[in-house]
C-alpha cells in the first residue's frame, strides 16, 4: 500500500475511530460533568491523530519520528485518563477492556512505524514521492 497523504495512515484511520469511542464514554451522565478530566481526554485524544498528521505533513523522516513519539505518548496519557474514569465509576470495567486494548494496540502499531522509519532516518522523503 502506497501513502501518499496523511488520510492513507492506518494509524490516523484507527486513532480517529477510537476518538469517536473516546468522546461517546465521555458524554456518559458523570463522566461529563467532570470537565477537567473531560476536557484533559479530549485533549489528550485530539493530539494523538493531530501529532500523526502533523508529523506526516512535516515531509521529513526526523520530524515524523519525534511526532509520532509525542502520539504515541498521549496514547498513554489517554489510558491513564480512562484508568482514572474507571476508578472513579465513570464508566465500567467492560467499556475500559475494549478502549484500553484498542489504544494498546494503536500504541504498538506507532511503535512499529517508529521502529521501521528509525531504520530508514536517512531518507527524506520515506513515504510520499
Amino acid at each position: 500500500m502506497k501513502i501518499i497523504k496523511f488520510e492513507d495512515l492506518p494509524i490516523w484511520k484507527l486513532s480517529l475511530k477510537i476518538t469517536k469511542k473516546v468522546y461517546d464514554l465521555a458524554s456518559k451522565k458523570e463522566f461529563s460533568k467532570d470537565f477537567k478530566l473531560r476536557d484533559q481526554i479530549h485533549g489528550a485524544i485530539i493530539s494523538v491523530s493531530s501529532n500523526i498528521v502533523e508529523g506526516f505533513e512535516k515531509n521529513n523522516n526526523n520530524e515524523f519520528i519525534r511526532f509520532l513519539k509525542i502520539a504515541k505518548g498521549s496514547t498513554g496519557e489517554v489510558r491513564n485518563q480512562l484508568y482514572i474514569a474507571l476508578t472513579v465509576c465513570y464508566i465500567t470495567q467492560i467499556e475500559f477492556n475494549e478502549i484500553n486494548l484498542e489504544l494498546e494496540d494503536l500504541a504498538g502499531q506507532i511503535g512499529g512505524l517508529l521502529v521501521y522509519l528509525e531504520t530508514k532516518r536517512n531518507n527524506k522523503q520515506f513515504l510520499k514521492k
